[in-house]
Formats: C-alpha cells, structure tokens, sequence
C-alpha cells in the first residue's frame, strides 16, 4: 500500500480553510488532518467540530481528527458528527483509553492512539489490539513548523515489529516536522501515513511535492 499524505490544517491559512482543503484534494493527496488543540493539554488553541462539519461537504478526503486535548471523550462524539473518519486522541489525556477507543468505534469511525515525544511504546502496548491507527508525535505538540526529533522514528520501528508479531493491521503515523528530507527517513522507519504542515502549504507545486513524499 502507498504512503497516505495527510497535510494538516494547523499550516493552513486560517481565513480560507475552504481553499486549504480544495488545495489538499486537488493535490492528490489522501487525507485531511485536523489538529484540535485545546489550550491545555497543549499550548496553542485552534478550532472546533463546527469547522469540521462546515467543511465536510467541501472535500472528499478523509477527515483525520487529532485531538490533543484534555478530556477527549468530550470532544469525540461531536467530532464523529461532524463527519470524521478517523479520531486519534492522547494516551497521556485519557485515564480510560480502552473505553473510548471502542466508544470512538461504535460511533461508527476509525480509532486513534497518539503519544508525545516522551511517551514510550510500551505505555499503550496493551491498546495496540484496539486500534486502529497509532500516532507517533516527532515533535511536542502544540505547534506547526518544528524540526522533527529523529529518536521518535524509533519507536515507529518498535509498532512496526509489535504489529508483526502480534498480526494486527493498525496504521502507524508521523506527525512533526515531515518534509521532503524527512519523510524518506519516516517512510523507511516503517510509517504507514505522513502528516505534512508547513512543507505542504509552502509549495506551490503541491501535486507533485505529493508525489515525491509517496517515494
């Protein structure tokens, strides 16, 4: 299966998402990524499930929600009614992880798990059989345009093998600093979707720039 490209919105122009994500589909590009940010879990705020339901009938990409936000299981439901595919929400922010991967799923939608940059493999091992999709952070979240920390690839080498050995099918993505340089690196760590900020929406030549990230 070819690498999913998932430009994230965080990078986008805050006064025209409607021409972000026209620019995501028309690029050829898979999925689009929605960092919801709360203000808490993380230093930043962004947007709400609203903008996700306003911009649903605008795009037919995959919605890709990153909820990096305190008390997800608040926020997941409505993010599902907006018209997400995918939810993916912080191990580090929910005391009850298994419940709302299987609320997330029997709202109908893919489930995520993500960790931050000081977040070991193993604290979400046990999860791994529930999921859907695991997110690996190669930044600290909260904002877009950071250099990716290479030790970070190392733990997608890790789900890589666990997935192996066990036979389960999740997706394994990078989120933070993912550039041309650095999306080969990603790629070749075992990444299955490369979530791609500000290198995206800097391109002019957005097509082909998502040629060249698929390797």
């Amino acid at each position: 299966m070819s690498v999913i490209i998932a430009p994230s919105l965080l990078a986008a122009d805050f006064s025209n998402f409607a021409g972000a994500v026209a620019e995501i589909d028309a690029s050829g590009a898979d999925w689009v990524h929605l960092d919801i940010m709360d203000g808490q879990f993380v230093p930043n705020l962004t947007f709400g499930p609203k903008l996700a339901a306003d911009l649903r009938p605008h795009s037919a990409s995959v919605f890709d929600v990153h909820l990096m936000v305190r008390e997800p299981e608040n926020l997941a439901p409505a993010f599902a009614q907006a018209g997400a595919g995918y939810i993916t929400f912080h191990a580090e922010a929910s005391l009850h992880s298994h419940r709302l991967l299987g609320a997330i799923r029997n709202l109908g939608k893919k489930a995520g798990i993500s960790i931050i940059p000081s977040t070991a493999v193993y604290y979400i091992e046990e999860l791994l059989p529930f999921v859907d999709l695991v997110l690996v952070m190669t930044v600290n979240p909260g904002f877009g345009g950071q250099v990716l920390i290479p030790q970070c690839l190392e733990k997608v080498k890790k789900l890589v093998k666990i997935r192996e050995e066990q036979k389960l099918s999740f997706l394994i993505s990078v989120d933070g600093g993912i550039n041309e340089q650095t999306a080969g690196l990603a790629r070749q760590a075992g990444a299955d979707v490369l979530v791609i900020g500000s290198a995206f929406f800097a391109e002019t030549g957005k097509s082909t720039l998502v040629t060249r990230l698929r390797g």
